[in-house]
């Protein structure tokens, strides 16, 4: 039989009875069924992806080079930042053996080979079994340990909470921290480029939410203060809205998130640079859809370089959360504009039609419309992401460098927009699960080829059970939250077979540990059989 779950939040309201509502009722289960197989081919990809690396991981270590054609060594800035991550990621979704045994099992490696200068870690080379560098480049050491702690190790915490690698981005962090050396007008930094100043603003801010200590917060605003008063971004001649550039953007409104949420003076210090910079960059730096250029001079009012940054979205971000911050509207509709109107650059070739440039667009796309929901501009996302998933090859691997990763990451991001956040155990190839959400009514579908059983496992608002912050605001490297259940919540659940109902309560918290689920498979299924349909409501 074919489990379909009706999940209903009636937030302060409950009624004693409710019925399905007939040609409604099939349109949910319809786009429930159509998001679940969705969600299914896009899993597959997913997994072939794994599969297709870990076949070319070094022998001797089992870590995964930085590319397959040249570079075959370990690096923390690409291999570790960009793709193993989102090898742990799709196995911590679909397999979890895979997860606790040979990805657990790489962390550790990593550790034990890379650490060079504490526990920052050096290039790894494969054919000498030692680093690649005789000598110690501080600057290089401290970039990849960033680069690792901000693209991989912070959206892999963004999805599992607690975890060893949670623990390596925190010790990581303590290491830069411990080589601040660079002397500024506000005290000594690791770094002050735009790139590696941004990584940390974003990681720093989401430790010291993690943590409370206070050393990450007194870091955070001081590269604030750094950025705000001694070298704001608009008033440099040369500006990235692109890639290694704009983490310095979203770095800050994250810092001035942390300021209106901890420090009100620090905050209002902040907020006339933090407008000034974000004001300049929508006067100059977009096209007539919105999207964000390249490069731009924000001193002379030019476009250094008019091709469209597939990071658009990202930068987006810096505006939805200091709109959010501040309910200032402007930034709030700048965001809507380009959702309404991102439609008119489909087929756009981003970073000449690579995979990496198409990951990045629809994801930092997805994360804004997570909040800003804009019909068109998911049409927009449904578009590309086929186009994206299609440029994988047949024994799994993508184009062969550590960007592969991030078509996984943006794959999985995806995957988890058509189940709203839902997962199952154990996942199997040939099951699908779907869920579409309609105004307070949450609808969940599955259906296995063959006899499955396992558990239906929903998620949590992470935002604050994972990283204690107040706020899910918009930031870069998370997962969006759709649909997510409260622990301490306790739901109504309803098993519709034959036009009969058997409600039962279940607890908030045994959802999320998972909810048990069997089916007799599609191809076995007796003919005439009735599928059994779910629904859950809150009770307040």
């Amino acid at each position: 039989m074919s489990y379909q779950l009706k999940i209903v939040l009636l937030l302060g309201l409950l009624f004693s009875t409710f019925a399905f509502a007939g040609n409604n009722d099939n349109d949910s289960w319809q786009q429930a069924d159509k998001n679940g197989e969705l969600a299914r081919k896009t899993f597959l990809h997913c997994r072939d992806f794994v599969r297709g690396w870990l076949a070319n991981a070094d022998p001797q270590t089992g870590l995964i080079p930085r590319n397959l054609t040249r570079d075959f060594y370990w690096n923390a800035k690409d291999a570790a930042a960009d793709n193993y991550p989102f090898m742990v990621l799709t196995s911590a979704v679909l397999d979890r053996p895979l997860f606790d045994g040979r990805m657990l099992t790489m962390l550790k490696t990593e550790k034990r080979l890379t650490s060079r200068v504490g526990p920052l870690p050096d290039d790894f080379c494969f054919a000498t079994q030692t680093f690649c560098n005789d000598q110690i480049d501080m600057r290089k050491i401290i970039f990849g340990a960033s680069e690792y702690m901000k693209d991989g190790l912070l959206p892999l915490t963004e999805w599992l909470g607690p975890s060893p690698w949670r623990d390596r981005m925190i010790e990581l962090m303590n290491g830069i921290l411990d080589h601040a050396e660079i002397e500024t007008q506000v005290g000594v930094l690791p770094a002050i480029d735009h790139e590696v100043g941004g990584e940390m603003m974003q990681t720093l801010s989401r430790l010291y939410w993690l943590t409370k200590n206070e050393r990450y917060r007194s870091f955070a605003f001081r590269y604030a203060d750094y950025f705000l008063f001694h070298a704001l971004p608009t008033q440099q001649p040369r500006l990235s809205l692109d890639d290694h550039g704009c983490e310095v953007i979203g770095g800050l409104s994250e810092v001035y998130f942390l300021a209106a949420e901890t420090d009100q003076k620090r905050h209002k210090k902040y907020k006339k640079p933090m407008y000034q910079m974000l004001d300049r960059i929508l006067e100059i730096g977009r096209n007539k859809n919105g999207l964000f250029y390249m490069t731009i001079d924000p001193v002379n009012g030019k476009v250094l370089k008019d091709e469209l940054t597939d990071n658009w979205g990202y930068d987006y971000d810096a505006f939805l959360t200091v709109a959010q911050v501040d309910n200032y509207q402007p930034y709030r509709d700048a965001v809507r504009f380009v959702l309404q109107h991102v439609k008119n650059e489909t087929g756009y070739p981003w970073e000449g039609d690579g995979a990496d440039g198409y990951a990045d667009s629809i994801e930092s796309g997805l994360n804004l419309l997570n909040r800003v929901p804009v019909e068109s501009g998911f049409q927009w996302v449904e578009h590309e992401i086929q186009h994206l998933l299609a440029k994988q090859q047949d024994d799994g691997v993508i184009e062969g460098w550590h960007g592969d990763g991030n078509y996984t990451r943006t794959a999985i991001m995806y995957a988890l927009w058509k189940t709203q956040g839902c997962r199952i155990e154990p996942w199997r190839a040939d099951v699908s699960f779907g869920a579409v959400q309609k105004g307070d009514e949450l609808w969940v579908s599955i259906h296995s080829r063959w006899p499955w059983k396992g558990k239906l496992i929903f998620d949590t608002p992470r935002h604050s059970e994972y990283f204690h912050i107040p706020i899910d605001y918009a930031r870069l490297n998370q997962f969006p939250e759709w649909f997510t259940v409260k622990k301490k919540a306790s739901y109504e659940m309803t098993t519709i077979t034959d036009a009969q109902e058997s409600p039962k309560t279940v607890s908030g918290y045994d959802l999320l540990k998972g909810y048990p689920v069997e089916t007799t498979g599609d191809a076995v299924r007796p003919k005439g059989e009735k599928s059994v349909r779910m629904k859950i409501r809150m009770k307040i």
